[in-house]
C-alpha cells in the first residue's frame, strides 16, 4: 500500500501544477482579452501629420500621474495634464482621457507638430489641437473641419496669435531629433526616457521648446535651442539610443 501511495504523490503534484497553470493562463486571457480595460502600459503611436510619437492609450488606468502635472478644472471636474497626456480621477487611480476642449494650459506638450489651417497655426499632439491665445496660454480646441487640409511647418516669421519668433531666426520646432532604440527598449521605456531627458535638458539649458519662444529672450532662442538639442542628444545617447 505504501508503495502505491509513494507512486501516486508525483501524479498528484503534477496534476496540481497543471491545474495552476491552466487557471493562471485563463486569468491572463481575461485580463488582456477584448472588452477589458487597457493595460496601464498600453500605448498608441500617433502618426497623424507625421507626428510619430507614442502616448498612453485612452482608457488606460494608472496609479499616479507621472511628472509634475498641471491641474485644471473643466465643467466642475479636475483634469491632470502631463507630457501631452490628459488624466482624470478614477477612484483612487487615474484614467487617460481625451484632452478637454476649451481648457487653457501654460505650455505645449514636450513634442508637438505645427500645422496650418486657413492661414492660422495649430499645435498638434496626441490627437489634440492647441491654439495660442495671447495672455492666456494655449487653448485646447476642436479639430479643424477638414483635418486633411493641413499645411505643416512654419509659414512665415510672424502671424496673428503666434508665439513671438526669435530675433535671429525662427524658433525651433518642438522635435527635430530622430531617436532610435539600440538596446531593445520598449515603446513605454522610450517615451519615459524622452520625457525625462526633456526635463533634464530644459533644467540644464533654461530652454523649454514647449514654452513661448523657449522661455528665453528672443535673441537667445537659437543659441539656447541648440544647447537644448545637444543636451537631449547626450542624455538619450547615454541611455542607449541613436540620435540624429
Amino acid at each position: 500500500m505504501r508503495s502505491h501511495l509513494r507512486a501516486a504523490k508525483p501524479l498528484v503534484i503534477t496534476t496540481a501544477l497543471l491545474l495552476a497553470v491552466t487557471v493562471a493562463s485563463g486569468a491572463g486571457a481575461q485580463e488582456h482579452g477584448h472588452g477589458g480595460p487597457p493595460s496601464p502600459h498600453a500605448q498608441h503611436y500617433d502618426v497623424r501629420y507625421s507626428h510619430n510619437h507614442y502616448y498612453a492609450a485612452h482608457g488606460a488606468v494608472v496609479t499616479s500621474v507621472p511628472g509634475k502635472p498641471f491641474i485644471v478644472t473643466h465643467a466642475g471636474a479636475p483634469f491632470y495634464y502631463s507630457g501631452g497626456v490628459w488624466y482624470a480621477p478614477h477612484g483612487p487611480s487615474f484614467v487617460v482621457v481625451a484632452a478637454p476642449v476649451g481648457v487653457f494650459v501654460p505650455v505645449l506638450p514636450p513634442f508637438y507638430t505645427t500645422v496650418w489651417f486657413a492661414g492660422l497655426p495649430y499645435y498638434y499632439a496626441n490627437d489634440a489641437y492647441y491654439v495660442y491665445r495671447a495672455d492666456q496660454g494655449y487653448e485646447v480646441v476642436d479639430p479643424p473641419l477638414d483635418p486633411g487640409a493641413a499645411i505643416q511647418g512654419p509659414q512665415g516669421p510672424s502671424y496673428p496669435g503666434a508665439p513671438p519668433p526669435s530675433a535671429n531666426g525662427p524658433p525651433p520646432e518642438g522635435e527635430d531629433l530622430f531617436v532610435y532604440p539600440q538596446n531593445g527598449q520598449s515603446p513605454d521605456q522610450e517615451a519615459n526616457d524622452k520625457y525625462e531627458c526633456h526635463t533634464w535638458a530644459s533644467s540644464q539649458t533654461g530652454f523649454d521648446p514647449t514654452r513661448v519662444g523657449g522661455g528665453v529672450p528672443p535673441d537667445q532662442t537659437v543659441a539656447k535651442g541648440t544647447d537644448y538639442r545637444r543636451a537631449m542628444r547626450a542624455c538619450l545617447e547615454g541611455r542607449g539610443y541613436s540620435v540624429r
